[in-house]
């Protein structure tokens, strides 16, 4: 079976997805609206990589079935080509915030779920804003995403990083979260800088790049404290676990998620989560159990909680909680075959 698999670029969650199709024997088309890429692997092996325009690309290939997503880019674009069997995938923040603030968004939205066969959400959260919007519950199917438990392992070392850094006595925590509005780095930054006030000993490992990079770094220089931060720019998919493994605490302040891949990463690698307030992270994370919640946008609040993190004694029968956790919700050798659920439910109900 032929699927055209369509999305906005090439990111580490499409190769995920186009290596899940090509290791089921299926012959996997990759076609996006950009050449942009922040994945620098190449494409899974089995995945054929096509460009030009969507109605092109459909009268060339022929494929069996459309998997596309974000839903107000590529899902929008499907659907209007009236193609099916059509499965359309949530991106979370796609139907969780933009479509809930921009009204074009909204409308491209609603459109292709109407048009939808099956559609792909990676949590509950999603799946009430679907069912919102007219989608029936029967064509919705929700997993989260999940990840490598065995590469995102909190028995293996860090490589070393830790003690390059020279933080071996210090408390560090993680934030792997792009830099841009939508996953509130300044909270984080004004929060650390509240906290390393108070103590010394916090360190914060922050790699990543995005459109608040200069305000990033002001906050850090500003408040003296650019010498207890690392920033070491894009690391590669290779290099992540052990910026995991070489952290005490994870620390995501996004206004939105669905089953973040980041948050499940670090609860694999055995490190409790300091996580804002919102449904796809309830689900993943509890107070006191596997990290820490604090509400969006309160920088007083996470200082607080970072502090605590610090001085928790109760860190080690976390870090036990965090791992459990992902061992139970987050395998994705287990999660992927949800897709090929929503595969044979388009299929079924396009026949």
């Amino acid at each position: 079976m032929k699927i055209l698999y369509f999305s906005r670029g090439y990111t580490p969650h499409d190769h995920r997805f186009l290596s899940a199709i090509a290791e089921a024997g299926y012959e996997a088309l990759f076609l996006r609206q950009s050449r942009a890429a922040s994945e620098t692997r190449p494409l899974p092996k089995g995945a054929r990589d096509l460009s030009g325009d969507l109605k092109d690309v459909l009268a060339d290939v022929k494929p069996d079935l459309i998997h596309a997503g974000p839903l107000p880019g590529p899902g929008y674009l499907a659907a209007k080509c009236s193609f099916h069997p059509l499965v359309l995938m949530s991106w979370g923040s796609d139907i969780l915030w933009d479509a809930r603030r921009n009204p074009l968004t909204s409308r491209r939205v609603r459109y292709a779920l109407g048009r939808a066969n099956a559609v792909i959400g990676d949590c509950e959260a999603v799946r009430q804003a679907a069912g919102a919007l007219g989608v029936p519950d029967e064509r919705i199917v929700i997993f989260p995403w999940g990840i490598d438990l065995d590469l995102f392992n909190p028995k293996r070392g860090d490589g070393g990083l830790r003690a390059r850094l020279g933080w071996q006595n210090s408390f560090v925590i993680l934030h792997t979260r792009s830099w841009e509005p939508l996953y509130d780095p300044l909270t984080v930054a004004r929060g650390f800088v509240g906290a390393a006030r108070r103590n010394t000993s916090l360190r914060l490992l922050m790699p990543g790049d995005g459109s608040l990079a200069a305000k990033l770094r002001r906050v850090f220089e500003r408040a003296g404290v650019l010498d207890r931060v690392h920033l070491p720019g894009q690391i590669s998919q290779e290099d992540l676990p052990n910026y995991y493994r070489a952290a005490d605490a994870y620390i995501s302040a996004s206004q939105s998620d669905g089953s973040s891949v980041s948050l499940m990463e670090a609860l694999a690698s055995g490190r409790p989560a300091l996580v804002s307030d919102i449904p796809g992270n309830r689900e993943w994370v509890r107070s006191g159990k596997q990290g820490w919640l604090f509400p969006v946008k309160d920088e007083t609040a996470l200082a607080d909680l970072m502090l605590q993190a610090a001085e928790s004694s109760q860190r080690e029968e976390m870090r036990a909680q965090a791992r459990q956790v992902a061992e139970a919700r987050a395998d994705w050798n287990i999660n992927k075959q949800g897709l090929f659920r929503a595969y044979s439910l388009a299929l079924e109900a396009a026949s």
